[in-house]
């Protein structure tokens, strides 16, 4: 950052006026910098549909987190009925009024033209040329503008927090010349790029890791200097079952010492194929609920979440390089404990998490709102084990990608806050842009 910048900061943090800036209620702004009401500077836009019950239409929906649009299947007008439905303009701000305090809001493009939105979702044009959308939106994920968001939005959570409209043209906004507006806007529209390509590289990443694992993970493919068959072993065989626990959530906390606990939860949604705790902190147990846990995870063991609200029930993560640290098996989990000498570090990991298992597993979820697989139904699977070197060749080939997938993950954590960094001080006018 440069000095000037640095200095500039701290001016304002002092509340001294940097030159060519001024102090407003609003706070200390560039000199050419305005406050005006949204009625100003946007004009509502509705066009009805006659609804005809032999057409078919194509509805929009308003994405969160200022995350966008996106398209429903067409339906027919008779499954619209009498829903209160409007044609899409293109380049106009658009807000879904029940989730406007979630940030539910994007901009109207030609490619919507022809499809139809919601009454719930009104259409703002930008008039007297004070507004760029693109600014707009970029404004309504600051705090400032969220606050704005949420004053406009009373009401107690969820569908009661609805959109004043009124209200919200009513609010004050702190604009740049259009100019400006354009030109952070495009500066923050690069960035979203830059994003969108890292994620979508993440995503094939992602894609050729599943499709290894579905062409490694059950013999029919080989690494090169590989060949015979894998034995296959019935989970009895290869397993004892350990000690689990049945505390909750509320009784885990984040410290970093004390005896570790793996939630179901977490395997769930936190943890990969291996968890390496030298490399990822887990939650601890409270020390006095701690002290209770006697049956340990040792390197190599596997834990199942047994729950679930779907068939990821019997998700796995395998244990790795607890370095003399307790872990203990949590809520709806089961331990499982391999014999010696029978795995590469990470194969069960790898192989329990693949398609090829999952689908042993498939027949013996059941429930309805709550998915779940027994200890009595687990154990009627089997497990295919090739030689501890295939193994390890193998292993070694899904930890490579793991590992891109991880520095591609950090890589785009750093253009997100890089983009945030650029909001701060873009969107607040501590640094200008040249027009």
């Amino acid at each position: 950052m440069k000095l000037e910048i640095k200095q500039r900061i701290e001016q304002i943090h002092q509340s001294e006026i940097p030159e060519a800036y001024k102090k407003t209620k609003a706070g200390i702004l560039p000199g050419d910098w305005d406050v005006y009401m949204l009625g100003d500077c946007l004009s509502r836009v509705e066009r009805p549909v006659e609804v005809k019950p032999n057409e078919l239409y194509t509805q929009i929906g308003i994405r969160s987190h200022g995350k966008g649009l996106f398209y429903k299947e067409p339906v027919t007008g008779a499954t619209l009925g009498n829903k209160s439905v409007f044609w899409i303009e293109p380049d106009c701000f658009i807000v879904n009024i029940v989730f406007a305090w979630e940030q539910a809001i994007g901009k109207t493009t030609q490619s919507e033209v022809g499809m139809i939105g919601s009454h719930r979702f009104p259409m703002y044009r930008p008039v007297n040329d004070r507004v760029d959308v693109d600014y707009l939106i970029s404004y309504f994920l600051t705090k400032r503008g969220t606050d704005i968001l949420e004053a406009a939005s009373p009401g107690g959570a969820g569908r009661n927090k609805t959109l004043g409209q009124e209200r919200f043209l009513k609010s004050k906004i702190i604009l740049p010349p259009i100019e400006e507006q354009r030109k952070i806007a495009a500066i923050l529209t690069t960035q979203d790029k830059v994003i969108e390509l890292k994620e979508k590289r993440l995503a094939e990443k992602q894609r050729q890791k599943k499709y290894l694992m579905q062409q490694l993970l059950n013999g029919k493919k080989r690494l090169p200097g590989f060949s015979g068959q894998w034995e296959i072993k019935g989970f009895n065989q290869v397993f004892t079952f350990g000690a689990t626990n049945t505390f909750s959530r509320e009784c885990m906390c984040e410290d970093s010492t004390g005896i570790k606990n793996i939630h179901y939860g977490d395997i769930l949604v936190r943890y990969g194929e291996v968890l390496k705790l030298s490399e990822q902190e887990i939650p601890s147990l409270l020390s006095d609920i701690g002290a209770k846990i006697t049956t340990f995870v040792d390197d190599g063991d596997v834990v199942i979440a047994d729950t679930a609200e779907d068939l990821t029930a019997g998700k796995v993560v395998e244990v790795q390089e607890t370095h003399g640290k307790k872990v203990a098996a949590g809520l709806h989990t089961m331990l499982c404990k391999p014999i010696k000498g029978c795995f590469a570090p990470g194969w069960l990991g790898y192989y329990m998490n693949s398609e090829t298992y999952h689908k042993q597993l498939v027949p013996y979820i059941a429930g309805v709102k709550v998915m779940s697989i027994s200890k009595g139904n687990i154990v009627k699977t089997h497990i295919l084990v090739p030689s501890i070197e295939e193994q390890t060749a193998i292993v070694k080939v899904f930890s490579t990608a793991d590992r891109e997938i991880e520095l591609l993950r950090l890589d785009i954590e750093q253009e997100i806050q890089k983009k945030k960094a650029l909001m701060q001080l873009l969107l607040t006018g501590i640094v200008r842009v040249k027009i």
